[in-house]
């Protein structure tokens, strides 16, 4: 195989970009998970969770992907037969629903076009309508990796208020937290899932349950199996910092690097700004290409991806094989209804102007190079705008 140089620009929406401090974190010796200095890291990483939870709450850390996480929050809250309302706004909010019919819940799964978040009236007509309240939770994937769409947390919270129901509310984070601003306490959100690998600048390996007193006290009642992901063992381990079984303490390592990169030495504030602007020279890139981004509403763009449709005729794939082949670089594929159709930029994470602008420089070099219909200039109309915006 040839030696290919430079580096290899990882734009998938995740995992991302990993710094060099945070892997040398991980590359630390293992210490005793029983012992002080681990009670010590552990109280540490919990707290600074909390921060970026923006929760006084508890946050559980498993060592798991995502997934666990979800299974976590619905395990620890339900029963069989319970009714649970969900929303299809891309693969990973169907890949939930199915896991909800899987350990036996009864998934209310409201259709979705993939270019549109949760609709807050949707919500409060289907909650209005469920008088006998048998819908014990509404589940909703804050920013849908697969298609680049941020459903609005806060509104949807004000529907389920103004409908008076009882309902848990479960949101989840993976490819938004510590990228795109999110509020557990202010939103009175029961249960939100995160994951380690997107905006936290780590490897896959954790996931996260940030919980709210009336999911604790839910999982009092709550009847589905549960062991690995039973919160109260957790929480009860946490109170002195450490944890039931033996946890990932090399990634609990780069997590405490990447807290403190993100909390104390730039701020969450600054960092959804970053996010922010990075992700409208994107837009404005990929407006200037003549090409359409997935997400229809301009209220709902992610600031963590853009998924770019294709013009007619051409694969997105093959657009996709063609840019690593030439010039080393991964994009996102298109997945579940949109495989073939969208690819993905990711511009999250540990990600600056110049890595984004070396980003779109591949796209623009890989659109001509595969011969796919486009207008020069979308790379130098996000400069304008950085420059601009600077």
């Amino acid at each position: 195989m040839a030696l290919r140089s430079g580096r290899h620009f990882l734009q998938i929406p995740g995992p991302t970009n990993v710094p060099d401090r945070v892997l040398r974190a991980i590359d630390s010796a293992t210490i005793d998970h029983r012992g002080p200095d681990f009670a010590q890291l552990g109280l540490g990483v919990i707290e600074g969770l909390k921060r970026v939870f923006k929760t006084k709450s508890d946050v559980v850390i498993y060592p798991a992907s995502g997934t666990g996480a979800w299974e976590a929050a619905l395990v620890n809250t339900l029963s069989a037969g319970d009714r649970v309302l969900m929303f299809e706004t891309g693969q990973f909010a169907s890949l939930w629903q199915r896991m909800a019919t899987e350990l036996g819940l009864v998934a209310e799964f409201v259709p979705g076009d993939w270019r549109h978040g949760v609709d807050p009236n949707l919500v409060e007509s289907k909650l209005r309508e469920d008088r006998q309240h048998q819908i014990k939770a509404v589940c909703v994937v804050h920013n849908e990796t697969s298609t680049g769409v941020t459903s609005r947390i806060g509104e949807i919270r004000a529907a389920i208020d103004r409908a008076r129901h009882p309902s848990l509310f479960m949101v989840d984070t993976i490819s938004s937290l510590a990228s795109i601003d999110y509020r557990h306490d202010e939103w009175d959100v029961d249960v939100t899932v995160g994951g380690s690998q997107k905006g936290l600048m780590l490897p896959p390996g954790l996931s996260f349950n940030a919980l709210s007193a009336k999911a604790r006290e839910a999982a009092k009642q709550a009847t589905l199996p549960r062991v690995y992901w039973r919160w109260e063992d957790m929480i009860r381990a946490n109170q002195s910092g450490f944890f039931p079984y033996t946890p990932a303490t090399n990634l609990l390592y780069g997590l405490r690097e990447a807290l403190k990169m993100l909390l104390e030495e730039e701020g969450l504030d600054n960092v959804f700004a970053r996010h922010a602007r990075l992700a409208e020279a994107t837009r404005r890139a990929v407006r200037a290409w003549g090409l359409e981004i997935l997400c229809l509403n301009e209220a709902e763009y992610s600031n963590t991806l853009t998924a770019v449709l294709m013009p007619d005729g051409h694969n997105a794939d093959k657009l996709r094989s063609l840019i690593l082949e030439r010039f080393d670089m991964s994009l996102g594929t298109g997945l579940g209804k949109v495989q073939g159709k969208v690819f993905r930029i990711g511009h999250l994470g540990d990600f600056n102007e110049l890595m984004l602008a070396g980003t779109l420089c591949g796209v623009e070099m890989g659109l001509a190079a595969g011969s796919v219909p486009f207008k020069q200039g979308g790379v130098q109309k996000a400069l304008d705008y950085l420059a601009a915006s600077s």
